[in-house]
Parts: structure tokens; sequence; C-alpha cells
């Protein structure tokens, strides 16, 4: 299944999506559970960082506070670290060596959700291009007329030989209709 993008996750933490809820938690909980542990703290302790983290997320973002300009990730990292940070230091533990080995990881995880997205995005172009070639003429031209060379329904109207701009339109829609079949169809079918 698709993981749904960050705007989206942060529009489901503010309406209480469980399944929004539930990924922000697994896409990210490991690495701020790693991170605290490995400076001076427990699972417990990065169970409410962490929590704290999401409750500072979700005031921002229902506040209309949030202006997102990493990925969801980067940014739940840095509140967590931000958090840990002041925790051990009000508890007289803090340490200028903070090991921040899951930065590495983080990048990491956004490169191979980022390759991930990118392969995604392909095979909808090539799948695209796919369900173009077989829809076959006159629908390919009449599409491509309207979509890619910006036609007026006038301009195709007389091109296809249609006897007015009401016709040309109705062949558009069925055309637009088999073609987004013929796509869905390949993609369900992967």
């Amino acid at each position: 299944m698709q993981i749904p993008q960050d705007d989206i996750l942060i529009k489901g933490l503010v309406n209480n999506d469980r399944y929004c809820i539930e990924t922000i938690y697994k896409e990210n909980f490991k690495i701020i559970k790693s991170f605290i542990i490995n400076n001076k703290g427990d699972l417990n302790e990065a169970k409410d960082v962490f929590q704290e983290a999401l409750i500072l997320l979700y005031e921002k973002a229902k506040n209309g506070n949030l202006n997102l300009t990493s990925k969801l990730s980067t940014y739940l990292f840095a509140i967590c670290k931000n958090i840990w940070l002041k925790r051990l230091n009000r508890n007289n533990t803090y340490t200028t060596e903070i090991q921040e080995d899951v930065t590495s990881d983080l990048s990491e995880q956004d490169n191979i959700q980022r390759s991930e997205e990118e392969q995604e995005t392909n095979l909808k172009f090539e799948t695209m291009d796919w369900a173009m070639e077989s829809l076959g003429e006159p629908c390919r031209s009449l599409l491509q007329a309207f979509y890619i060379h910006k036609k007026d329904m006038r301009e195709i109207s007389e091109t296809f030989g249609y006897t007015n701009t009401d016709n040309a339109k109705t062949q558009k829609y069925k055309c637009l209709m088999r073609l987004k079949k013929l796509f869905f169809d390949k993609i369900k079918s992967r």
C-alpha cells in the first residue's frame, strides 16, 4: 500500500484519522526511539517524547501555524530532538556528544522514499503512454489536440469533422473515459 503524502498525514492527524496517526507512528517512531536510547534514554522516555512531539504537531496544524518546509519525518525528528535535549539539560545530564547516527538513517529513509516515489511516478507515466497507445484513433489524436496542443473545441470540431462543438465535447468525454478505464485497469492489474 502506498504511504500517503505528508500533507494528507497531517490532515489526518488533525481529523483524528486512525490510519494516518498509525502511519505517522510506524514511519517515524523507530528513528526517534533509536536516537533517544542512544542518548541516555529508554523506551518509555522515547514514547513520551514522541507523543509530546505529535501533540505539538497536532496543535500547530490545527491552529494553522504549521509551515512544513521539510519532510514530515525530518520535522518530527527535529521536534523530538529538541524536546529530548531540553529534558537532558533540565536533568543535568546534557552531553555535547549527542549521537546522531540516526540522521543518516533519516536521510537514507528520505532517499528511499523519494526513490520509491520516482519509481511510482515513472510507472504511472509508462502506464499512461501504454493507455494512450492502446486507445487508438481518433481518440488518441483528439485528446492530444485538446490536452497537449491546447486546441479549443471549435478547432477540434473542424479538424475531426464533427458537426458542432457539442458533438466534439461528447466524443472527447467518451475518449477520456476510455483512457481512464485503460489506465486504472492496468494500474490495478500490477
